[in-house]
């Protein structure tokens, strides 16, 4: 999990946690001898698409020209993957199009500079230029417990991996997969540095759908990707005003989205027993019931008014 990550790449032996929220940590690295360390901010987000909101608390203006998005999604439930992605993705680049928007208003050569650094990753000349849109900011897409992935069905994995091959293409992304493998650790702990501190970027690649998929941003190509999984007399049939959409509708089709709301699925964490602390406990329940003796109260009241008039 994104944890796990994050504990590898600052080298902390430590057990990973459950994230709660929006949580932050950060890690320093010395660039030589008697000169300041770099220091790198990480933000983990967790509650999968239940908490959306609290991307804006860390990708600001001041923040966005040395940010990064890492987006961590489960391989062993390819149900929730495309909404997960689709709905984190979207919300992220949303707030950030209004972040450059807002910065453009005050300091345009830097909003100029912020649009033109999105295609850095794409070679000038890639033959796929004219047909991807890359996300704003740096984005490495990881898909997590690769370990139980590996075992899926061979056609699964098949539409899974050129599925998120097409995604990270497309928005200029790298991708990966990840395990509690350390070799697996190693590479996404190069990967994250590079990002963190300018450390030199890999530039190997690995496309074999039955390995760890590792694919630096620009390394891939359409053309290596091939077309959407699906017979190609069924491919017409499919009502789509974008690649994106069609990708979508011919993963969706495979594995359809389950239809749980998110914010009611996240269990609540006050209410996590892991979490559990005695005397908050008790001062809640307490709470609670005076919430609802006053919600009762209330209730009488306003039904004692519309009998009064």
């Amino acid at each position: 999990g994104k944890t796990t990550i994050i504990l590898r790449c600052l080298d902390r032996d430590e057990p990973a946690k459950p994230t709660l929220a929006l949580e932050y940590t950060y890690g320093r690295r010395a660039k030589g001898h008697n000169t300041p360390k770099d220091i790198a901010h990480f933000w983990e987000l967790g509650g999968g698409t239940s908490l959306l909101d609290l991307i804006s608390v860390p990708i600001t203006s001041d923040t966005l020209r040395t940010f990064s998005i890492v987006l961590v999604l489960d391989l062993s439930k390819p149900n929730d993957l495309w909404p997960t992605m689709e709905n984190l993705l979207q919300a992220t680049k949303n707030h950030i199009d209004k972040v450059i928007m807002k910065l453009g208003k005050t300091n345009s050569k830097a909003a100029s500079e912020m649009r033109q650094k999105m295609w850095s990753t794409m070679p000038k000349d890639h033959p796929d230029r004219e047909l991807i849109d890359p996300f704003p900011i740096p984005l490495v897409i990881i898909g997590s417990k690769y370990d139980i992935f590996q075992d899926f069905d061979p056609e699964k994995r098949k539409v899974i991996c050129k599925t998120l091959r097409f995604v990270a293409h497309y928005y200029g992304a790298s991708l990966m997969f990840a395990s509690k493998s350390e070799a697996l650790l190693l590479k996404i702990r190069g990967v994250i540095n590079q990002l963190a501190f300018g450390i030199d970027k890999s530039k190997s690649i690995c496309v074999d759908q039955n390995k760890p998929l590792f694919i630096t941003a620009g390394l891939d190509s359409l053309c290596h990707i091939g077309s959407p999984p699906v017979p190609d007399n069924d491919i017409g049939k499919l009502q789509a005003h974008s690649p994106m959409e069609l990708w979508k509708k011919v993963y969706e089709k495979l594995f359809p989205p389950k239809s749980i709301n998110p914010l009611k699925a996240t269990q609540d964490p006050a209410r996590d027993p892991q979490h559990a602390e005695s005397e908050v406990d008790e001062m809640r329940a307490q709470k609670d019931q005076e919430l609802e003796q006053y919600k009762r109260s209330s209730s009488k009241t306003w039904k004692q008014i519309e009998l009064d008039t």
